[in-house]
């Protein structure tokens, strides 16, 4: 049961270590630690993604900035309470690491498969220039009754297809993971620069029908 579990959450990235580790929380005497990782896309430009290692997997203790990882996992959600209210907080959870020599082309370096069940209707729009944008709100079942909440984001004829589905729909998407910044509004006078975390999908099934 938990191996189909674990496969309905497959991730790898690979690219630079941009950040030292911080602490994040410790299970059963096992810490675990917050590092960065930078990955380039096709485009050039990069998505900074949050990994969550444990100190079994790696000397949590060294600085690795500027060199290259590969990570194997799954996409992991928790949720943060502050200000009030709730933050779904995003970071690929590690399962294996290891270092590589440098970074492969942006094609290879980002990918993760999700199986899993639409969990609010979809948010179907247009952009100005007429682009078409569904957002998806996918819940991937892990063990021990848990699961993870994972924003998606859909274009063109993917969007088309997934403004139809309902919750509780199964599907499974391929896609990568991406970083974006916004700006939040705390007050008439505050505001704070966030990044925010979504798959962006390449392929998308509906596995109900």
């Amino acid at each position: 049961m938990s191996d189909k579990i674990i496969e309905n959450n497959q991730v790898t990235i690979m690219g630079e270590i941009v950040s030292t580790f911080t602490f994040s929380h410790e299970v059963f005497g096992e810490g675990f630690y917050m590092v960065d990782v930078s990955v380039r896309r096709l485009s050039n430009s990069v998505d900074t993604i949050p990994v969550m290692i444990s100190e079994r997997l790696i000397d949590v203790e060294s600085d690795y900035r500027g060199e290259f990882l590969m990570v194997s996992g799954q996409f992991r959600s928790y949720n943060r309470h502050d200000e009030q209210k709730n933050r779904l907080v995003l970071s690929v959870f590690a399962r294996e690491v290891s270092f590589i020599e440098e970074e492969l082309d942006g094609a290879k370096t980002n990918n993760i498969l999700l199986d899993g069940y639409i969990c609010k209707l979809p948010i179907y729009r247009k952009t100005p220039l007429g682009r078409e944008i569904a957002d998806l709100l996918l819940a991937v079942n892990r063990p021990y009754g848990k699961s993870d909440y994972i924003p998606c984001i859909c274009w063109g004829r993917n969007a088309r297809f997934a403004s139809a589905f309902e919750v509780g729909e199964h599907v499974q998407v391929l896609g990568r993971i991406q970083s974006r910044e916004y700006v939040k509004k705390l007050s008439e006078t505050e505001t704070q620069k966030r990044t925010a975390y979504e798959v962006s999908v390449s392929k998308l099934e509906c596995l109900d029908e």
